[in-house]
């Protein structure tokens, strides 16, 4: 005799059920505490301080003075600017480089070049490294006496141009981001090498047959086709590059001369070396640092899939 199950006591339906809340909280629970904890509370706090004055001297004592710290940040402080400046021009150079760089890196090994799989593995190592790893393997390859950059300059022939690279402001910046390139390639080259691999087949063969070449199939198949994924990669680019820290404290603690301080190693010094036992004042530097990333985060994202939508 057929059994009528959805009428069964035993079984209820979605719709009679409702939802599991008690297995919803039980799962995403921990998760969402540890991010309550670790990401939103020290936000909110970080938003109330940046409107005090926190002193430290004696206890934690608080003095509220409204938007001054943002005034001083935006009309006094020069070395806040510098940072500033310094991490833009970070964040606009290296994404020009690293996305060009990884596509025609992922166009290579995506025509079966000998020693692909070994390329492949080379070039994505470095992303395996932390900073202070990268940074202290970089000091090496800077180093005036015995550095390798400096090294193969005169193996060259070109003796003269051989300098420390850190230790002048118009070099140290280039240099860090020539570190940063040589990172960060292999990702964008992996991601890169997929996108090509998801293009159908048949549209590069049909360009062969027509007589294009590799570079031809280049710019007039593949790149029009990984587009959106360039621009994915180019807005991950611009906000790493922007919160840029590690490497910096390691390879130049923002010097010389200002000349590599970003704005998250800024608020460190401002926060815990330059004594000012007042927590207030960096505080609102990153505050302010967020709302300009947030917001370019934003402005870049809808700018760019409408740029997408309009081209095609």
């Amino acid at each position: 005799m057929p059994t009528d199950h959805a009428n069964s006591p035993g079984l209820l339906t979605p719709t009679r059920a409702g939802r599991p809340w008690g297995s919803i909280l039980l799962f995403l629970g921990p998760a969402l505490g540890f991010y309550l904890a670790f990401i939103i509370y020290p936000v909110l706090v970080t938003f109330y301080n940046s409107l005090h004055i926190l002193r430290m001297d004696l206890g934690m004592t608080y003095e509220f003075v409204g938007l001054q710290h943002f005034t001083e940040v935006l009309f006094e402080d020069e070395v806040f600017w510098r940072a500033a400046r310094n991490t833009m021009t970070w964040a606009v150079v290296a994404p020009i480089v690293d996305i060009p760089l990884a596509l025609v890196l992922a166009f290579v090994l995506h025509s079966k070049v000998p020693f692909g799989r070994f390329f492949r593995t080379v070039w994505f190592t470095p992303l395996l490294m932390s900073y202070p790893v990268v940074g202290v393997i970089w000091l090496w390859v800077y180093n005036y006496d015995w550095g390798m950059a400096n090294l193969t300059l005169r193996f060259l022939g070109l003796g003269e141009y051989a300098q420390a690279w850190l230790a002048s402001p118009t070099t140290a910046l280039p240099a860090l981001i020539l570190v940063t390139t040589w990172m960060f390639a292999g990702f964008n080259l992996v991601v890169m090498l997929a996108a090509i691999h998801a293009i159908p087949m048949e549209y590069i063969e049909a360009a062969r047959v027509d007589g294009a070449g590799p570079w031809h199939r280049l710019f007039y198949i593949i790149v029009p086709l990984l587009r959106p994924t360039m621009v994915n990669l180019a807005i991950l680019d611009v906000i790493g590059k922007m919160k840029q820290f590690a490497l910096v404290w390691v390879m130049t603690r923002g010097g010389p001369m200002w000349g590599t301080e970003t704005v998250a190693t800024y608020v460190i010094k401002r926060a815990f070396e330059w004594k000012t036992l007042d927590l207030g004042y960096p505080s609102a530097i990153a505050v302010l640092w967020f709302i300009i990333i947030f917001g370019l985060s934003v402005g870049l994202t809808r700018f760019l899939q409408r740029r997408e939508a309009l081209e095609f």
